[in-house]
């Protein structure tokens, strides 16, 4: 993985909580999933320097901040911005980029994934992959489910899994 040396970071409260963002002069390199405070949310993230990287073309940091909050109150909000290309193995890119494009309101599960991805059979790698997800919400790992629809494992645990599920409509409330 590439070594990032300046990154520039900053937090939004959202409904759901408080959620950091970093960047570097490439792309996003982490969003957070809410934690109950600032600080929490703040240590999630790389270190950053100082002064903070300029953001790349297509990445407008308070917009982002904007979009979030708006997605945890339930809009439906697209994420385009540019990720850090430098993080990640050659197939976790693969991985994210095929979860990127599952739409709102839809799940796919590890094995569809991986047969995306191009690597069928390799489910738990996939697994793997969405565990290091440095882009929650942005790559949408929340809509990966086991394969038989079942919620599991998720960073932000299952509970919130569900709420964006829900919140998504990708599965009935309740």
């Amino acid at each position: 993985m590439k070594r990032l040396t300046s990154i520039g970071v900053t937090t939004c409260e959202t409904a759901a909580g408080w959620v950091g963002i970093a960047w570097s002069e490439g792309g996003l390199v982490a969003v957070t999933l809410p934690e109950p405070d600032e600080t929490a949310a703040l240590q999630r993230l790389p270190e950053p320097a100082e002064p903070a990287p300029q953001p790349p073309p297509g990445l407008e940091v308070a917009g982002l901040a904007g979009k979030l909050c708006r997605y945890f109150l339930g809009e439906d909000v697209h994420f385009p911005e540019p990720l850090e290309p430098g993080l990640g193995t050659s197939f976790q890119r693969q991985v994210w980029s095929v979860t990127r494009a599952i739409p709102r309101g839809e799940t796919r599960t590890y094995g569809q994934l991986a047969l995306l991805a191009g690597h069928a059979g390799a489910a738990r790698a996939v697994g793997q992959a969405m565990a290091r997800n440095p882009w929650p919400v942005i790559v949408p790992c929340h809509r990966v489910v086991g394969h038989d629809g079942r919620l599991t494992g998720f960073g932000g645990g299952l509970a919130l899994k569900k709420h964006m599920l829900e919140m998504e409509r990708a599965i009935a409330d309740g």
